[in-house]
């Protein structure tokens, strides 16, 4: 079996053990069933002696027996979705696929994995088909056995039905519900056979975010933001160690709206506390984020030399363009890799974790939120207006960063600053907070684009200068570094006009 992943909704019942079958051609939709197929699964489940997984309800297991028999990792999307990705049988009984393991370090860290409990059960199992022959879902009959690993337990024994979706809808799954619930038969109280198999070992609900309110307290505005942006780094962490597309982008950005709220709204916070996240989260975000914005260097300057008529291409500029990014890339990417495998980047995973299950607040995070937060997020909006009036005031040099060029720089930054407070806003400002990160990311968006014009003009520059010393002609960097200068100016330009003319609004908190 190749490796494989797929998108699990099921449902799980409890019959009594000489519960009759349930009357499955009767489920809206289901036009007939087909023969049931016996089968014997043997699995073992993986965690730490923790149980890091179990308390994300991430389920690991090395299975044989029936058709999908191989490694099978299961991670939570929703309520009612897990994302199931499978690898074969391959390597030793506890060899946990590379792949499957990197899925999970963020969660184990530097626990080992190893067998936590073994469920076998006898299946039988029942396809459920639609009028055009369509598989809608499989329903399961099993016998199960379970033993826990951790603690000495005398097995135990239940029946359990299944209900997964292949094709259907999930409005299959509710009229399921509704039928077996009239003959008697609930739904399983525990998330799955390992819950009921660890028994009381299994962990508690995992922590939820606080829902905030107008005229609830302002620290469950900042908490909640917090709470989604450490699950959305911990989510792009597995994609950032395997190289999958725009997984560092996405957790640098996790990383820079943590960094960010803990600054806008450290009134409401422990100083020490924010101080530590703040500087570990900058680490995080510029050592990962190296090899992306090379990648943007280098995107940038294809599409350059591709629009570049082949004969004002004087050498081998396309080729020496790739190898000196190339040379950068390389030693980023693997410092970005190693960030993530180090102690370091661990005892932040720690503290986010601890911060979040004991938040250090200060009395002023008890105050209404509509009023507290409106006035952080205006405070943002204030050093935004102060930082363009900084542009305005700076005179550019020679230099090719001249003084006019990092002041818009900074004004990006306080942008962002006050896109990311105005997102946290949301759920007490509504549209008003919606419309104020917007025009805060159009002011971000094309200073990035003017940023991105200043940092490919310093390597043009470079290029131009090791050609030049190698006997080269630097004709052609000069071509493209002068088309980058005129997108910088259009980029400058832009950002004078949406400020004049689409400025961010302040919220109305008073």
């Amino acid at each position: 079996m190749a490796g494989f992943d797929a998108i699990e909704v099921e449902r799980k019942y409890s019959p009594a053990e000489a519960e009759d079958l349930p009357r499955l051609a009767s489920i809206q939709g289901v036009d007939h069933v087909g023969v049931p197929v016996t089968e014997q699964l043997d699995a073992v489940y993986f965690d730490t002696d923790a149980l890091a997984l179990a308390a994300q309800r991430i389920t690991l297991r090395r299975r044989t027996g029936g058709p999908d028999a191989g490694w099978h990792l299961k991670l939570p999307v929703t309520a009612v979705e897990r994302q199931e990705i499978r690898e074969p049988l391959e390597g030793g009984l506890e060899a946990v696929p590379e792949r499957l393991r990197q899925q999970v370090l963020v969660h184990a860290r530097r626990h080992p994995l190893h067998p936590v409990a073994r469920i076998k059960t006898l299946r039988s199992s029942i396809p459920l088909y639609d009028a055009d022959g369509a598989v809608l879902a499989q329903f399961s009959d099993d016998r199960v056995e379970a033993q826990s690993l951790l603690t000495p337990a005398e097995p135990q024994q239940w029946r359990e039905w299944e209900l997964e979706l292949v094709e259907g809808h999930k409005k299959l799954l509710k009229d399921a519900d509704a039928q077996f619930a009239a003959a008697g038969v609930p739904l399983a109280s525990l998330p799955s056979k390992l819950a009921r198999a660890l028994g009381s070992n299994y962990p508690g609900d995992p922590l939820q975010a606080p829902k905030p309110k107008r005229h609830g307290p302002a620290s469950d505005v900042v908490l909640s933001y917090i709470f989604q942006q450490v699950l959305a780094l911990k989510r792009h962490d597995p994609g950032v160690r395997v190289d999958a597309p725009d997984a560092v982008h996405q957790l640098r950005v996790a990383a820079r709206r943590l960094r960010s709220a803990l600054a806008t709204f450290r009134k409401l916070l422990d100083v020490t506390s924010t101080q530590f996240l703040r500087s570990e989260l900058q680490w995080l975000a510029s050592t990962v984020g190296q090899a992306r914005d090379t990648e943007i260097i280098r995107q940038r300057l294809k599409e350059m030399i591709s629009a570049e008529p082949p004969e004002l291409l004087l050498g081998p500029v396309a080729q020496s363009i790739e190898q000196h990014l190339n040379d950068i890339y390389r030693p980023a990417r693997a410092a970005g890799l190693e960030a993530l495998d180090s102690d370091r980047y661990v005892r932040l995973l720690d503290s986010l974790d601890a911060f979040l299950a004991d938040p250090p607040l200060t009395g002023t995070g008890e105050k209404e939120a509509r009023r507290t937060i409106g006035r952080l997020v205006s405070a943002e909006q204030i050093r935004l207006a102060k930082a363009v009036r900084s542009v305005d005031s700076a005179v550019d040099s020679a230099n090719e960063e001249g003084p006019q060029d990092a002041a818009l720089h900074e004004v990006r930054k306080c942008a962002k600053r006050l896109r990311y407070a105005a997102e946290a806003a949301s759920p007490v400002f509504g549209k008003q907070a919606t419309a104020l990160a917007r025009a805060a990311e159009a002011i971000q968006e094309v200073l990035g684009d003017f940023h991105d014009s200043v940092v490919i003009r310093e390597t043009l520059l470079k290029l131009a200068a090791d050609s030049a010393v190698g006997g080269g002609n630097g004709f052609s960097y000069g071509r493209l570094h002068a088309r980058e200068q005129q997108r910088g100016d259009e980029a400058r330009a832009r950002f004078y006009d949406v400020w004049q003319n689409s400025r961010p609004e302040p919220l109305d908190w008073a």
